[in-house]
Order: structure tokens, then sequence, then C-alpha cells
């Protein structure tokens, strides 16, 4: 290969790691699991079983404190009792929160 296209190479790489590594993207939750379940306990009313509650100011605040990671591990974790999976998914939009929803894991 020439020099000039392994240095394309490189620079292609870089690009797309640096891209990858992003703040927001491709993070793991920085809590436990059971210390984020917790903080969520405020939306426990927004996410039970055919809700009409909309969630509370007190429950956006932690959703959008504990940010997409957080949520998705919880969303897509083990079953809790007497929380709609579907309901929980809702929360990032109906919190004008600024991530995406939650996509259930296969």
């Amino acid at each position: 290969m020439t020099s000039k296209l392994q240095t394309l190479m490189w620079v292609v790489f870089l690009v797309t790691l640096g891209e990858a590594l992003k703040p927001g993207l491709s993070q793991a939750c920085p809590t436990s699991y059971y210390s984020a379940l917790m903080q969520l306990l405020p939306c426990r009313q927004a996410v039970g079983p055919f809700s009409p509650l909309p969630p509370s100011e007190a429950c956006c605040v932690v959703v959008k404190s504990l940010g997409q990671p957080c949520l998705c591990s919880i969303i897509n974790g083990p079953p809790i009792s007497g929380v709609d999976r579907s309901m929980a998914m809702l929360l990032p939009a109906k919190c004008a929160a600024n991530f995406g929803p939650c996509t259930p894991e296969a």
C-alpha cells in the first residue's frame, strides 16, 4: 500500500472511532441497576399497567439525569412487578428528554 492510502485509512479509522466514543453514545450506565431502579421510584405511577397518569416532574428530572443508558438497562432488564415495559419505554418522550426512546433487546 502506498503511504497516502495508509494515511487515509488511519484517518477514516480514527474519525470512526471518535464518533463511536462520543459522550452519550455507547456508554454504559455509570450506576448500578438497583441504584438506578430506586432513583426511578417517582415514576412508578406513570409506568403501571394501563396507567393514564403522566410522569410527574420529579420522575422526569430523574429520567433526564439518569440518561438513556441507565433507563434502557432497566427497561431491558429483568421483569419488574407492577411495571408495564411499554409504558416505561415512553418515559423519554413524555418527559421531553433529549435522547431517543429505548428499544427492547431481542
